[in-house]
């Protein structure tokens, strides 16, 4: 779970972490100023990068002005940064390389609350192309992509929480590592009883439209996450909510 998204041919964990969420938030609303939105719309409008005097200059903004909004947007990783010489020379007195700006290609993106259906394309888009080469049903390699995923998700998690810093941050050791993943990954957990209500699903509009597919493939993905957690006390089960995740867990006492 960001700005950055993280894919791979692994099942490395697709998604935003809250610092990630945070900065991203911090992006957008930079773009509320109306002289830094007008010139990020003219950066990404173009082809090539462009440097200050040339922004400046296209839209009769102060040199300084434009500066100083072109490197915050760059601070906020919304645009990058490199250098070269616009003169078309080389060696001494060709003069100094201009600082040129473009769009990044880092994505950012805020949802509120938490959607992850990039993590759901992943593992959707996965499961047909495997299919496809395996001859297996797709819904079948779906389910086992999805557990495999929620095995990584528990991974990640396990090395966070053997940071000094993270150990004491999460909670009763039985319940902690597990809380804290699921409202990293946007589930909004809340312990009740002996059950754990997950307050937000993730991926709630594909959830609307096809909700024996994607429930399903969220509960093999969380009963991965109990598996990769070691979490043999607690179970997975379907029970759809309006308001809340279809995926309700259940402590071994639950009566």
């Amino acid at each position: 779970m960001g700005r950055k998204t993280h894919t791979g041919t692994s099942d490395e964990t697709v998604g935003k972490s809250s610092a990630e969420s945070s900065a991203d938030v911090a992006a957008v609303a930079s773009l509320d100023e109306p002289t830094r939105r007008r010139i990020y719309d003219h950066v990404c409008a173009r082809a090539l990068p462009l440097s200050r005097d040339e922004v400046a200059e296209a839209l009769g903004i102060p040199r300084r002005t434009t500066a100083f909004h072109l490197d915050r947007l760059a601070e906020l990783g919304l645009l990058s940064v490199s250098f070269a010489r616009r003169t078309g020379r080389s060696g001494p007195g060709a003069g100094r390389p201009a600082k040129l700006y473009q769009r990044s290609v880092d994505e950012v993106s805020v949802s509120l609350p938490p959607r992850h259906y990039d993590l759901a394309g992943h593992l959707l888009a996965g499961a047909v192309a495997q299919a496809q080469q395996s001859g297996e049903p797709p819904r079948q390699v779906l389910d086992q992509r999805a557990r495999d995923f929620g095995r990584a998700m528990a991974r990640e998690q396990s090395c966070w929480r053997e940071q000094p810093e993270q150990r004491e941050q999460s909670g009763p050791a039985e319940t902690g590592a597990l809380m804290s993943l699921l409202e990293v990954h946007g589930f909004e957990p809340r312990l009740t009883g002996s059950s754990i209500v997950l307050n937000n699903c993730p991926f709630h509009a594909l959830a609307q439209e096809h909700p024996e597919l994607v429930c399903g493939m969220n509960l093999h993905l969380l009963e991965g996450v109990l598996e990769g957690l070691g979490q043999t006390g607690v179970r997975a089960c379907l029970d759809p909510g309006p308001l809340r995740c279809c995926v309700r867990m259940e402590t071994s006492d639950h009566g």
